[in-house]
């Protein structure tokens, strides 16, 4: 291609590492040290990707969500806000671990001759990144990059990954029937204040809700976006910010933030939480969201990505039913392996709605999703989100009320969906969707818990020599291998009350994660242990 001397001549600066890097789930998500050429050669895939879209712009996000502060990532985002699609990440694996510059370019050029790609498209990107110190640095790769392949780009600088999703999902769509919103910071926030201000018309919610921003970029935007919501005296919500610190780059999920909640099943040790006060934790890139409280005397109450999409689902459900509408749009729910048991019982014998269970990640969700008309989908750990089909936004917009009653259901529903961020998991969106719901029902966390009891549960990670010898079936709930893994697995899960167990290695480390759920606390602590001795003995080194 035309670009051939200007990518040797940037590759040049951001030699391969000699190591071997695999594009998953969340992209490229390692040491940021390590990250140098992987930037560089995901910004060769953006041009190529944008150009065989024939210029629709593509964006690259550069993060590392909920791992420590001096890992990084790197990952690209489709036209409509979704996850780069599927067929892609080897290419983007294929690019990583080109061993040389000649290599590298010979694959590059080999990807443009298969996908048939004109040198003369456009090429159209925009990017962003956290609060991690190693940002900047990567950003100067991408950059490289994108001038190497006469690529026209915009830096946003520090966003939410959601944040970057939005504004992919605008500039793609505007000017079309599906019009998503003004493409800017700005405009994020004022079309989720606009609508969250009509959800909550007649409305009050309880008290405040204190979030802890896990010292990272959720904490600026989520300041940002106060500005725009009524206070609680105003009909709004008064919202408490902790752990923003984002002048210390090292405090970055230290102790504190989603992953940590939801994991440990205890609330950050910088908390002060008083008894039944109203808590949320986001991730370090602000795409994950779960909710808390604590009990006196000491009881820790954990309201997880399963309790948020029962939450909606059963809201949304109500609204239709409210509109006259429940014949005509059809509500699922998608989960993971990961949802608790007792979840998936509430939804389907209680709410009596379907569910669709996937392997782990948001694009498996997110694809399965999209088979209702509305489809609400959240993983365990505050990953999620609530799409609205076509159809169902179509069905909603037209429908004549025939009551007060009828209005009033309708226009809480068309404000939800302009309040969801419907192109990616998004906490702040999740955040003032729950805080809706809360305040419609009139609950405080502990009626939110009362809906349903959740089954003991935990989680653990076993290190391994070979996570790609750990393969699974069955939307990641069995092993097919190693061969007998899964018979001594089961062995043990068959010795519990209402025992659930499963293993599948990680999509970015060398760990099996083990979840196992059962009738007790120290049942389930036991069969994860058994379990987790299992991998090790397997293939593992050990537990952590």
């Amino acid at each position: 291609m035309k670009f051939d001397e200007q990518i040797l001549a940037a590759s040049a600066k951001r030699p391969q590492p000699g190591r071997t890097f695999q594009y998953g789930t969340a992209g490229f998500r390692l040491k940021a040290n390590l990250l140098d050429s992987v930037v560089f050669r995901v910004g060769l895939l953006a041009s190529l990707r944008s150009r065989k879209l024939n210029g629709q712009t593509i964006g690259v996000m550069i993060t590392a969500s909920h791992n420590p502060a001096d890992d990084n990532g790197v990952k690209l985002v489709d036209p409509l806000g979704e996850m780069l699609e599927s067929s892609w990440e080897a290419h983007a694996t294929l690019l990583a671990n080109a061993p040389d510059d000649e290599e590298l370019l010979k694959v590059y050029n080999k990807l443009a001759t298969d996908l048939r790609i004109k040198a003369d498209a456009p090429s159209e990107i925009v990017f962003a990144r956290d609060t991690r110190a190693s940002g900047p640095a990567l950003v100067e790769a991408l950059v490289d990059a994108l001038k190497a392949t006469d690529s026209k780009y915009q830096d946003f600088d520090i966003f939410t990954t959601p944040q970057l999703h939005y504004v992919v999902r605008c500039i793609n769509t505007k000017g079309t029937a599906y019009e998503y919103g003004e493409p800017t910071e700005q405009g994020y926030y004022q079309k989720m204040a606009d609508a969250f201000k009509v959800a909550m018309k007649h409305k009050k919610t309880k008290a405040h809700v204190v979030v802890d921003c896990a010292n990272g970029v959720g904490g600026q935007k989520l300041r940002e976006l106060v500005k725009y919501l009524p206070t609680a005296a105003q009909g709004g919500v008064d919202i408490k910010i902790v752990n923003d610190n984002t002048s210390k780059p090292e405090l970055l999920n230290e102790d504190c933030g989603a992953d940590y909640v939801k994991v440990k099943q205890r609330a950050p040790p910088s908390s002060k939480v008083t008894h039944l006060e109203r808590c949320a934790s986001l991730d370090g890139d602000a795409d994950r969201i779960v909710y808390y409280t604590t009990e006196n005397p000491g009881r820790f109450i954990l309201l997880d990505g399963d309790r948020i999409a029962t939450l909606a689902a059963s809201f949304l459900g109500d609204l239709a039913r409210q509109a006259g509408l429940a014949d005509q749009i059809k509500i699922g729910v998608v989960q993971t392996a990961y949802a608790n048991g007792a979840s998936t019982d509430y939804i389907t014998k209680i709410l009596k709605l379907p569910t669709i269970c996937t392997p782990t990640g948001v694009k498996h969700l997110h694809h399965a999703a999209v088979r209702f008309d509305i489809g609400v989908y959240f993983e365990a750990n505050g990953h999620g989100t609530v799409i609205f089909s076509p159809q169902a936004t179509r069905i909603i917009r037209d429908c004549e009320p025939q009551s007060p009653a009828q209005s009033d259901a309708l226009n809480t529903l068309r404000a939800c969906a302009n309040l969801i961020n419907q192109a990616v998991g998004d906490a702040l969106s999740d955040l003032l969707l729950v805080e809706v719901i809360l305040a419609h029902k009139n609950w405080t966390c502990k009626e939110w818990e009362q809906t349903y009891k959740d089954l003991p549960n935990r989680q653990l990670k076993v290190e391994v020599l070979d996570r790609n010898m750990f393969q699974t079936t069955d939307a990641e709930r069995k092993l097919e291998s190693p061969r007998g893994v899964q018979d001594e697995i089961n062995k043990y899960v068959g010795r519990y009350q209402e025992g659930r167990s499963f293993a599948r290695a990680s999509g970015t480390e060398d760990v099996v994660r083990v979840y196992a759920e059962a009738a007790s606390r120290s049942e389930a602590d036991e069969l994860a242990q058994r379990v987790a001795e299992v991998v090790a003995r397997f293939g593992g080194k050990g537990m952590r």
